[in-house]
């Protein structure tokens, strides 16, 4: 007898199965941008009268609202138009990276409302200094989005690391290892507003993050529903979206594509092995290579744009260099995971004239398929709002399209 079957799932009750239809409702609405309640009954499956009820209760929770008459050119009365709120619960997202820390506020509609960005060394930090640091920018934001009248539904943080459980077990450019990153938080940003409610803290890599911002609202990704991520900072993190949906792994660390090794005899990595892809093809990598200071950041980055973009035989050598190392590790993931795009962002994203030339041609190299050159672009450039930031904030607006009763019931708790 088999006895490795899935366990049943409990039978439905109705409070379940209208907890689903809302859901339903609601997202239909979203991906919609504005429906009817008729347009919708049609789309879901689901009587007029019942839709009609479920969008009563939609409205109630504020996560719908109505916005006049619209003529569906058939007979009868004009339907009401229906869009997500533009107020009431929206997402928040914090990127913690090695040299700034990012907020985003977003709508459910999926719109940026507020956007924080602050320039600080995060390296050799005391993690929960760095964490208070991020509490309080969390905390400006949140203050900036109810002048909007937009409420933090939750806050989702975004590391570069390996990330599981509410812990970042290491992230080897930070120095972290074994950090309680929800919980301490959590703790800082109640202490900075002790009279509100405590709101839901998740984690994760960030390079996921960005990648799942670019699959839910990037314009570079539209009708591409697999495709490797690749994102170029001081560290180099990577993730992969199959079939629209994020590859996580086992233990959830799938995507550490920094840390493919290159050259077992090359440089020391942060991450205690020689020759990663990060040592190569890193910003600080890219920095030196060229005869920038590998500490200038940001500013390092956009001098190297400039002094590529006047031909300078240093700064073209350096992103060639790592471009043709980028393509070698990069034509392996597309070997095995046969992606129907790879998109690169962070720094790569401003590079991306420089370049793409030298990733192209290994990935056309070394592709088994021979599709690379055959498919047309199929390396593109990230969306320059795809960012781990952004989809951090869309993890908690997902959370509240697929569960608009559980936010109801954190509110009026």
């Amino acid at each position: 007898m088999m006895n490795n079957l899935t366990p049943l799932e409990p039978k439905a009750d109705k409070a379940t199965v209208r907890r689903h239809n809302l859901s339903l409702v609601l997202r239909a609405v979203h991906d919609a941008g504005e429906a009817t309640r008729a347009g919708v009954a049609t789309h879901v499956g689901l009587t007029r009268a019942a839709v009609s009820s479920l969008v009563e209760q939609l409205l109630e929770y504020g996560v719908v609202s109505e916005w006049g008459k619209t003529s569906s050119g058939q007979a009868g009365r004009p339907g009401t138009v229906l869009k997500v709120s533009r107020s009431g619960p929206a997402g928040l997202g914090v990127e913690i990276n090695i040299d700034y820390i990012a907020v985003c506020v977003v709508d459910l509609a999926g719109t940026d409302r507020v956007r924080l960005v602050e320039h600080v060394d995060n390296r050799g930090v005391e993690p929960s200094e760095v964490l208070a640091r991020a509490a309080r920018l969390a905390a400006r934001a949140i203050g900036s989005a109810a002048d909007q009248e937009l409420e933090a539904a939750g806050v989702h943080v975004a590391l570069p690391g390996l990330v599981t459980g509410g812990t970042v077990r290491q992230a080897p450019n930070l120095g972290w290892r074994r950090v309680a990153v929800e919980g301490l938080f959590a703790q800082a940003l109640l202490a900075l507003r002790p009279d509100h409610r405590p709101l839901p803290v998740s984690s994760d890599n960030e390079a996921n993050a960005a990648a799942l911002a670019e699959l839910w609202f990037g314009a570079g990704t539209e009708g591409v529903r697999s495709f490797l991520y690749l994102t170029g900072e001081i560290g180099v993190g990577g993730a992969l979206v199959l079939g629209g949906e994020l590859l996580r792994g086992a233990h959830g660390f799938a995507g550490e594509i920094g840390h493919t090794v290159v050259d077992p005899e090359g440089p020391r990595c942060r991450c205690g092995a020689h020759g990663c892809l990060e040592q190569y093809a890193g910003q600080a990598a890219l920095l030196t290579a060229a005869g920038i200071d590998a500490d200038a950041g940001a500013r390092g980055v956009a001098e190297l744009e400039r002094r590529a973009r006047q031909g300078d035989p240093s700064a073209l050598s350096a992103v060639e260099r790592a471009g043709r190392q980028l393509g070698v590790v990069l034509s392996g993931a597309v070997n095995l995971f046969d992606p129907e795009a790879v998109m690169l962002g962070g720094v790569y994203r401003e590079l991306m004239d420089w370049l793409a030339p030298a990733v192209d041609r290994e990935l056309a190299r070394r592709v088994v398929s021979g599709l690379w050159s055959e498919d047309g672009k199929r390396l593109r450039a990230a969306s320059p709002l795809g960012d781990a930031a952004r989809g951090a904030a869309g993890a908690i607006v997902r959370e509240v399209l697929a569960d608009p009763t559980a936010y109801a019931e954190r509110d009026a708790g």
